[in-house]
């Protein structure tokens, strides 16, 4: 039976070894997604430019540039989800592609299986994260936000701030729902496709990021609150 998220996605596989490429694209088809490939990152970034998807699934180590080249280039004209495959299994690496903008991380050898599983979980957390940013957009009237869910752009006080993607997902989930105190669990769900308890302390870090950006144009106000070990809101009066 084809998942019904599977029958509406197009998924992007870049990976130039054929016997993996070949396993990976057949996995993603018998479930349902419609299957483009690459074999370089080059090409890779041709396709997306050109062809729009709702995954890219990318291999680390491609023959004419590596995937962390590749998701860096991604990242400046597209969010589209994210997943690293790659032999290398250290914290480090792992860290290292999160931070450059990917969604998930798979360590070969892997299941296909368990990648289409992923691949269906991080598309489903990508549609919800776009419905998190359209309610941040119902509701910032009535607070000094202006969410662009088209452009990924957030406006405070009228003044456009430069935000990462992670940074404008966590703002806009906090816009969303005033009030609500979201645990960093929670907000790593919304931001990133990466369950590891260990990863949250990437939160405060991001968080921390965003509230300099806020304080450049009203170093005044805190509209982050910290609820001591459980996580964060947005304040609800203003």
């Amino acid at each position: 039976m084809k998942s019904p998220t599977g029958s509406n996605s197009r998924v992007l596989v870049v990976e130039d070894e054929p016997s993996i490429r070949d396993s990976v694209v057949y996995a993603l088809e018998s479930e349902g997604f419609a299957v483009d490939w690459a074999g370089a990152g080059h090409v890779a970034l041709e396709k997306a430019r050109s062809r729009e998807y709702q995954l890219i699934v990318l291999d680390v180590g491609l023959p004419d540039i590596n995937g962390f080249d590749v998701c860096r280039e991604l990242r400046m004209c597209s969010q589209v989800p994210v997943i690293f495959l790659t032999a290398r299994a250290s914290e480090v690496d792992r860290v290292v592609g999160l931070e450059l903008g990917a969604d998930d991380y798979v360590t070969k050898p892997f299941s296909p299986r368990e990648l289409s599983a992923r691949v269906r979980a991080n598309i489903r957390r990508s549609q919800m994260s776009v419905a998190s940013v359209g309610a941040a957009a119902a509701v910032a009237g009535s607070a000094p936000f202006a969410v662009d869910e088209e452009r990924w752009v957030i406006a405070y006080f009228e003044k456009t701030l430069e935000l990462s993607r992670y940074e404008f997902r966590l703002l806009a989930a906090l816009i969303a729902k005033p009030g609500r105190v979201y645990t960093r669990a929670q907000l790593m769900d919304i931001a990133w496709e990466e369950p590891d308890a260990s990863m949250e302390r990437t939160v405060d870090t991001h968080i921390k990021s965003v509230r300099a950006k806020l304080k450049t144009v009203r170093s005044d106000l805190e509209p982050i609150v910290t609820h001591r070990g459980i996580g964060y809101s947005m304040r609800e009066i203003w």
